[in-house]
Formats: C-alpha cells, sequence, structure tokens
C-alpha cells in the first residue's frame, strides 16, 4: 500500500514538536535574560504549516487550568511628599517619551526624579514614535489632569515649555533607566548648573526590572511617578475596555477568561531573539506547545499581540481559533484613527493595557514590555503571568508563574505592600 506523503511529514512533524516541548521546559525562565531586542524589524518567514492532527494526542482539560491565583489586594508603600517639601523651581527639564507605553513609564519616572532633585520644573513631554516626524502630544494618549495633579507638591509641571526655551540653550543629558541620587549629583548637577535647562534622554542598560537593595531618599519619589501618574485619557481608555468587553463576551465558554499572549512576529526575527544562549522568545509552535501541555482546550480565547495576522501564527488558530489580533475586535469607527493611522504608538498603548488587565498573561518574548505589563499588573493583584521554565516531570500552570511574581524580586515589590 502507498504512503501518504503527507501522512509522513505529520509524523515527522509530531516527533519534532515534541522535541521543541521537551527543549522549552528545559531552560529557564526568560525573565533573567537581558536581550536586546533593538534589530531592525523584519518580515518573518513561517516555513511550517501544522495541522490540528500534529498535536491531537496531547493532554487537555476542559476548563482550561485557570485556577493560578491572584496575588494579594496591595497598597502603595510610597509617601507623597508634603507640598512644603517641593523646592523653589530653578531652571526647566525637558523630555520626550518614546519607543511605546513600556518605556514610558521608566522614562517618566526618571524625568521626576531628577527634576525633584534639582529643584526644576519638568515640562510636559510630548510622544514620539519611530519615524521621523511622528510626534503627537501627551494628551493625545494620556490625562494631562491626572498627571499634573498627582505630581502636585512633588514637582512643578508646566504644560508647555516656555517660550524663552528653545533647542539652542538646552543641555541634552543622557540618563540611565533608575537613575540613581550619586549619578544626578555627579553627572547631572554640573550641567544643570551652568546651563539652567536640561533636556533628558533616558537609555536603558537591561531590560529587566528586578528590585535592588539601594534605598535612597528618591524612591518613594520614582514609585510613585512609574505607578501613580500615567492613564489614559478618556477615549483611549473607553477603546481599551471596549476590546475588554468584546473578548469577554467572545469567552462564555471560559466563563469570560481570557489570555493575552504578547507575540509579535517581526521581534522573532531580531538579534535578541537569535542568540544560542537561555531561551528569550517563543515562536507560534513552542507557544502552541505550551498552551496544551498546561491544559488550555480549543475554546481558549487569546488576545495576540501581533497586529495583522501573519502565516506563521495559523498554527495557534488551528489549535485555538479563538484566536484574536485589534483588527478582529476593534469597534469599527475607532479603526481609522487606532489601527489605520501612520504611527503604530496607538496600538502600543492598546496591547499594553489589555495585557495588563487580562485574567493571564503569557509573554513570548523577553524585554521591557513584558517587565513593566508585570509590573502594573502587581499593582493591581493581577498576578496570573505564565512564563515556560525549568519544571521536572508533569507540569500544571502555577509551576509557569513568572519569577518576577514567585521571588517577588520585581520593582513593583519595592513600591507596594
Amino acid at each position: 500500500m502507498a504512503v501518504d506523503p503527507r501522512q509522513v511529514f505529520a509524523g515527522f512533524l509530531t516527533v519534532t514538536m515534541f522535541v521543541m516541548l521537551g527543549n522549552m521546559v528545559k531552560r529557564d525562565h526568560f525573565d533573567s535574560v537581558e536581550a536586546n531586542l533593538s534589530g531592525t524589524p523584519s518580515d518573518y518567514d513561517g516555513n511550517v504549516k501544522t495541522t490540528e492532527h500534529t498535536i491531537a494526542t496531547l493532554p487537555s482539560m476542559r476548563n482550561g487550568p485557570w485556577t493560578v491565583n491572584s496575588g494579594p489586594d496591595l497598597k502603595p508603600c510610597w509617601k507623597k511628599p508634603a507640598s512644603e517639601e517641593a523646592k523653589k523651581s530653578e531652571g526647566f527639564v525637558t523630555f520626550s517619551l518614546t519607543n511605546g507605553p513600556e518605556y514610558h513609564v521608566s522614562q517618566i519616572a526618571d524625568a521626576v526624579v531628577v527634576a525633584r532633585y534639582l529643584g526644576a520644573t519638568l515640562v510636559l513631554p510630548d510622544i514620539r514614535g519611530s519615524e521621523p516626524g511622528d510626534k503627537r502630544n501627551f494628551g493625545d494618549i494620556y490625562d494631562v489632569e491626572k498627571f499634573v495633579k498627582s505630581l502636585d507638591g512633588v514637582v512643578r509641571v508646566a504644560k508647555y515649555q516656555p517660550p524663552e526655551i528653545s533647542s539652542q540653550n538646552i543641555a541634552v543629558v543622557r540618563v540611565p533607566n533608575r537613575v540613581s541620587e550619586n549619578h544626578i549629583a555627579k553627572q547631572i548637577i554640573p550641567i544643570f548648573r551652568t546651563t539652567g535647562n536640561i533636556r533628558l534622554a533616558t537609555y536603558f542598560r537591561s531590560v529587566n526590572m528586578r528590585k535592588t537593595e539601594e534605598i535612597g531618599y528618591l524612591n518613594s519619589v520614582a514609585c510613585l511617578a512609574m505607578f501613580g501618574t500615567l492613564e489614559l485619557q478618556l477615549e483611549g481608555q473607553e477603546v481599551v475596555d471596549a476590546l475588554i468587553e468584546r473578548l469577554r463576551t467572545l469567552s462564555r465558554k471560559s466563563d469570560g477568561r481570557f489570555i493575552a499572549l504578547d507575540l509579535r512576529v517581526d521581534m522573532l526575527e531580531k538579534k535578541g531573539c537569535q542568540g544560542n544562549g537561555a531561551k528569550s522568545c517563543y515562536s507560534p509552535e513552542e507557544i502552541v506547545l505550551f498552551f496544551r501541555k498546561i491544559g488550555f482546550d480549543k475554546d481558549t480565547t487569546i488576545y495576540l499581540t501581533q497586529s495583522k495576522w501573519d502565516s506563521s501564527l495559523d498554527v495557534l488558530k488551528d489549535f485555538f481559533p479563538k484566536t484574536y489580533t485589534k483588527v478582529d475586535i476593534m469597534p469599527v469607527d475607532k479603526k481609522e484613527k487606532y489601527l489605520n493611522s501612520q504611527t503604530t504608538e496607538f496600538e502600543k498603548v492598546i496591547d499594553y493595557y489589555v495585557c495588563s488587565q487580562s485574567d493571564i498573561f503569557v509573554p513570548a518574548i523577553s524585554g521591557l514590555f513584558y517587565a513593566n505589563v508585570v509590573g502594573k499588573r502587581i499593582a493591581s493583584g493581577k498576578t496570573q503571568i505564565l512564563v515556560p521554565a525549568n519544571v521536572p516531570g508533569s507540569a500544571s500552570a502555577p509551576d509557569f508563574i513568572s519569577p518576577y511574581v514567585s521571588k517577588k524580586n520585581h520593582l513593583a515589590y519595592s513600591c507596594f505592600c
């Protein structure tokens, strides 16, 4: 009897994917990977099309592993300085928000810390995208009044750059993320005293957000800035709420619960995902194996951060038909502004806030998006964050809880208690 080549290929693929699973669960969590994912985006050439027969024998739990416990309700540990403690304003600190919301929270924290230490007025930042000329106002995305009010008594905030200040008389100062008092005193104050005004450009030496033992005068200011200043402006929040409501409606068989999966195919080709060291990114095939291994069934609803569908993601649809992108669930009257504009800034913001509020968050890519979504989730008690890890024998969802949570080593645990 003739052998069907397609059956041979399917059998080979089944063995291959089981090997992939074995390799995947032998690797450590990627929290320790300080991956550099800043390469040039390129198209991902998916070369494997998997059918539902490929992994038909993997175990499945009808209700899915939704029993991952949330963390306790936490409250801010920081103390807001009294109004009279705010120093008299001397000069201005300007800066821009860049690269997406996961960077914005860190850039805000560093700028507020520097302005507080210098006794300077903080100028409300603009928001810049990755393309030249892609610039928008802070209020296009974030709530201006909330931001200004939250910093009352901490630093003075100017909504607009004073006309007497021009780019010619502002010194550009590079600032390391999580800037220390020592760095400000030695590297920034001398420049500020000379020029009177500075423009900050934050750089990131690593993409992890683990807490350190350093305790300083500015810790409370940094915590407030990172976790207590940024909220979406009204329309943006309404769009996020509409997407979440739609996902919960589509998830009736799982009591309205859904997974947010951060997987973007353009990132899989970047340098940080191609290294030979610890695992830092997971392919669609590996994610399917991971979900099936810990018990998610075909009725599981998945929100995918990928904006437009790519054929390499077909394997997700094969096994989890309720996999949706923003294009699938965005209200029709909002698509033109939030999906069809010349910038991806709105799309990044939507992903960040949906991932922060989902029932379970699964990062397929290491980096600052993962780290700062975790911080936002810790602050709201949503600690159901699953990352493939080194687990002996059989595994269930709690075995894959992010070390940021299981070890309580995320920076957020320095700010909430």
